[in-house]
């Protein structure tokens, strides 16, 4: 059950809206089998239509995409998106969708593209906008994961694991035989399997409870962690909502003096919503789970309820657009050792179908969220993840090919543990490349708070863990050297930080200096007016002159034109704010007018050159590219928005 929704087998006649009057009688006939979910009549009666509607032609490529005919499906959605008029930005992500499936990424990113130029408020285009420049690191097996296809799959559904007591994990399957089928892929009705865990294989799967097999889907399932309180998803078999769809819906049993109870309902299931994909905390007192239910980001979004002291679950609240879109967000899961949160999503950017997504409890919230990656990952469906944070094993469910056919199930290892945060490493090291043992290193944010501290042993070595999306400063300090410091930060895809503290000692401090004013007298300049060669500074989005700036390049055309063969390099920057792209224009506009201002006024204007570097050399850790937003002050900011000179030869 990855969808929210399945219909009832029996059909009473809907009042379609006025586009039926411009359908035609096979085409109405298809809208009627995509609305039960029976695609292969649909396809079949969209087909036969001489013509259809754009409308038609929607719900032919989607019908497509429901039984794995993504091919088919690329072909029509080909066609919607070069339609004359009437084309929709879900077109776009759709179509998006559908190249990823068939493993086409550029033309995927292509549509993804002009989906987030059409609708660029949409939370999903935004986290494409925030996250594209990853793809290669998450496409890319870093060796992170080793998974493994089980040999209990059938070439039925097998999905949705849940641990279970006595080393067994419960399972949802189709592989039953049933005279009854599920309309969306002809297949026999869910029902839930137990199975022991040996070898890392599930062995010897039975019948979860013949009780709890109901006339429809049963499972997945969710336990509290001593196995006497369990919630699972099934068909709201008492729907009696106008739609004739039967939504999902949570029940509840308890193991009590060795048997499970009759199965209630759930107080926030709701008939004309789906409410489903259970996952409880250890203590069985909390839950998230998966709803559709109106007042959402749309699709599909995740919840989080707990029970109070009368026994019922409080109102749903709702993850928040940290974890939801207006995609779907399914099959959430808590591994609480380590404060790991798992889920599977199509609205954030990913290889393609349902991704698996992680991130960290951070308080009553999250942090950021990141794509799992490959091979966790890959361009079909991935989801149903768990995980125990004792073993750093865990299972999830895919439809990738390989399998065994429809959903499968895997095992995977998260060889570097369920640590999401990323890791520092590094070396207190002096001038000259060697380590510096027993250097006291201190961790701080952005902000200046200290984090974390160690003192390095004698390998001068050290390691600290942050959270993701942060920039981060480290100071070093020994006697006998002057302190050290180096900054870095964790927006990338790479879960190790490589950033080394270098101290000087004290005496090569002096050296230097005295290197450094030799060089400058050598040079033939006033070691004053070199001194007096200050920034420029300008206005947000501006380039033009401020005056202050004016009285600066003044004085470096007097100092220039006293020094006939004196050369400059001029270099010009911006802070973080909009695109990479639009800063280097930008800063290549910063440096190209005081570069002009002072060739006009000195001879031989070649003697000074300008460049622009847009947001590469930040003086205050104060990066905001993409979906990650900066708290530096506009103070901050307006020392990263500069222009830089260098006499280069006098």
């Amino acid at each position: 059950m990855k969808k929210l929704y399945i219909p009832l087998l029996v059909f009473i006649g809907l009042n379609f809206n006025v586009l039926a009057q411009e359908k035609s009688r096979n085409e109405l006939k298809g809208d009627k089998y995509a609305f039960r979910y029976s695609y292969n009549e649909a396809i079949e009666s969209y087909n036969n239509a001489k013509e259809l509607t754009l409308d038609g032609k929607r719900k032919l490529a989607e019908s497509y995409r429901k039984i794995g005919k993504n091919v088919e499906a690329e072909i029509v959605y080909s066609e919607i998106v070069h339609a004359s008029a009437g084309v929709l930005p879900e077109d776009h992500f759709n179509f998006a969708m559908t190249l990823k499936t068939n493993g086409k990424y550029e033309e995927a990113h292509n549509s993804l593209d002009k989906f987030a130029a059409l609708k660029p408020e949409d939370l999903r285009a935004k986290d494409y906008v925030a996250h594209k420049a990853e793809f290669t690191g998450f496409s890319t097996d870093d060796g992170k994961y080793k998974t493994e296809h089980l040999n209990l799959n059938t070439d039925a559904q097998d999905f949705g694991t849940s641990y279970y007591i006595g080393n067994k994990v419960v399972f949802a399957s189709s592989r039953g035989v049933s005279r009854r089928k599920q309309n969306g892929n002809g297949k026999s009705f869910l029902n839930m399997y137990v199975s022991a865990v040996e070898d890392g294989q599930l062995k010897d799967p039975e019948i979860f409870g013949k009780s709890f097999n109901s006339k429809m889907n049963d499972g997945p399932a969710s336990f509290s962690n001593d196995g006497t309180f369990m919630a699972f998803t099934r068909n709201n078999i008492r729907d009696k909502s106008k739609d004739k769809i039967v939504e999902l819906a949570i029940y509840f049993s308890t193991y009590k003096d060795e048997k499970w109870s009759k199965p209630e309902a759930c107080n926030l299931n709701d008939a004309g919503n789906s409410v489903g994909h259970p996952s409880l905390t250890a203590d069985g007192k909390t839950m998230y789970f998966t709803s559709n239910a109106p007042g959402g980001f749309g699709g599909a979004d995740l919840y989080k309820s707990t029970k109070d002291e009368k026994g019922e679950w409080t109102k749903p609240e709702n993850l928040g657009n940290q974890i939801n879109t207006e995609g779907d967000e399914m099959f959430p899961f808590l591994e609480e050792k380590t404060g790991t949160f798992f889920f599977a999503s199509n609205g954030r950017f990913g290889l393609g179908g349902l991704d698996i997504f992680i991130c960290k409890t951070k308080g009553a919230g999250f942090d950021a969220v990141y794509n799992a990656g490959s091979p966790l990952n890959t361009q079909y469906d991935d989801f149903s993840p768990i995980a125990d944070g004792k073993t750093d094993k865990g299972y999830f469910s895919s439809n990738r090919v390989g399998g065994s056919g429809d959903d499968d199930i895997y095992s995977v290892s998260f060889l570097n543990g369920l640590e999401t945060r990323k890791k520092i490493e590094g070396f207190a090291k002096s001038n000259d490349g060697s380590n510096i043992p027993q250097t006291f290193i201190t961790l701080l944010d952005e902000k200046g708070n200290v984090l974390d501290t160690l003192t390095t042993k004698d390998d001068a070595a050290y390691t600290f863990f942050i959270d993701n999306d942060k920039n981060f400063k480290l100071a070093g300090k020994k006697e006998t050297y002057t302190d050290g410091e180096a900054t870095g930060n964790t927006f990338g895809k790479d879960r190790i930080v490589k950033t080394d503290v270098t101290l000087l000692k004290k005496e090569e401090v002096a050296a230097i200096k005295k290197e450094e004013i030799t060089k400058k007298i050598q040079v033939g300049a006033d070691l004053g007016k070199i001194l007096e060669l200050n920034n420029i500074y300008y206005d947000l989005d501006k380039s033009d002159l401020r005056p202050e700036a004016v009285t600066e390049l003044t004085k470096i055309v007097k100092i220039m034109n006293e020094n006939p063969t004196m050369v400059i390099e001029l270099s010009a920057y911006t802070d973080c704010r909009a695109t990479k792209e639009y800063n280097q224009i930008l800063s290549d506009k910063r440096a190209k007018v005081p570069t002009g201002y002072i060739q006009s006024r000195i001879t031989n204007p070649e003697r000074i050159q300008g460049k622009g570097y847009g947001e590469t050399k930040l003086l205050n850790s104060c990066a905001c590219e993409g979906a990650v937003v900066s708290i530096c002050t506009e103070a901050d900011f307006q020392k990263d928005r500069r222009t830089e000179f260098i006499i280069t030869k006098k």
